[in-house]
């Protein structure tokens, strides 16, 4: 028996919507029927689209209170309602912790765990007072579960957002279901600039057991399924979206190991 998630007459938020993992999330959600408007500080390239249907958009710094408000405020003059919100808006340059700055690390906490806090708390405003309530589904990633050399700001900041969001869970409940997903390594057109070149993302997709990155629509798939009355006793959960991890290092060290004893 197919099941068909139809999110038609939903108002759905995706925050940094317009690139990368975020377009895809906008994809899906636009596939299904819902209303779609994607925020970010500069508007996508080209429209976003599916069949005869675009992402709308609507500029915001999420790091910035005022704007978050605002922003929240437009789109419900405008739609009525607003049903979803996704926080998948963030990211973070490598940088060494013991050469990051003060300020660096600020910024970088801003913008994954603070950023989603405060538009979470706009979007419960407005969906608390919905007859049907809400859902608000944060992109995490595995590097706030693993050692993240390189990102370590960005790593506790996204475990934050797992432990918030268990918090928010509690407190909104039932009106509003909050969850997070977990994303492992995602291929966008920005990949190669993190892994060098193709045959990089090729060898980090050999890390993975399912054997290759997750796309964009990966991770849209998952987060339009936790906004869907599939998902409808589903809260304070964390979805692990990573293709089974990381195949153990000791597993390679002991067949290279192997063979040269072999060889």
């Amino acid at each position: 028996m197919a099941i068909d998630i139809d999110l038609t007459d939903h108002v759905v938020l995706v925050t940094g919507g317009v690139r990368g993992v975020g377009a895809g999330i906008s994809r899906v959600f636009l596939a299904a029927g819902a209303t779609v408007v994607a925020c970010a500080r500069r508007p996508p390239d080209a429209p976003i689209t599916v069949g005869e249907r675009t992402v709308e958009y609507l500029p915001a710094d999420v790091r910035d209170p005022e704007s978050v408000r605002v922003l929240i405020d437009s789109i419900v003059e405008r739609h009525g309602r607003l049903d979803h919100l996704v926080n998948n808006a963030g990211g973070a340059p490598f940088a060494l912790a013991a050469d990051a700055s003060p300020s660096f690390h600020s910024k970088i906490v801003a913008l994954n765990l603070l950023a989603p806090l405060q538009l979470a708390q706009a979007a419960q405003a407005v969906m608390r007072d919905q007859p049907s309530g809400g859902t608000i589904t944060s992109i995490t990633s595995v590097s706030g579960v693993r050692p993240s050399p390189g990102t370590a700001a960005y790593g506790a900041a996204k475990a934050g957002v797992d432990s918030m969001t268990t918090s928010l869970a509690v407190e909104w409940a039932p009106k509003v279901r909050v969850n997070t997903i977990v994303a492992g390594p995602v291929e966008t057109e920005l990949s190669e600039l993190h892994y060098g070149d193709a045959d990089g993302v090729a060898a980090v997709g050999r890390t993975i057991p399912m054997g290759r990155l997750a796309s964009p629509e990966d991770i849209g798939r998952c987060a339009v399924f936790l906004a869907s009355p599939l998902a409808g006793f589903i809260t304070g959960t964390a979805l692990l979206v990573h293709g089974g991890g990381e195949l153990p290092a000791f597993l390679g060290a002991a067949t290279t190991e192997h063979h040269e004893q072999l060889s």
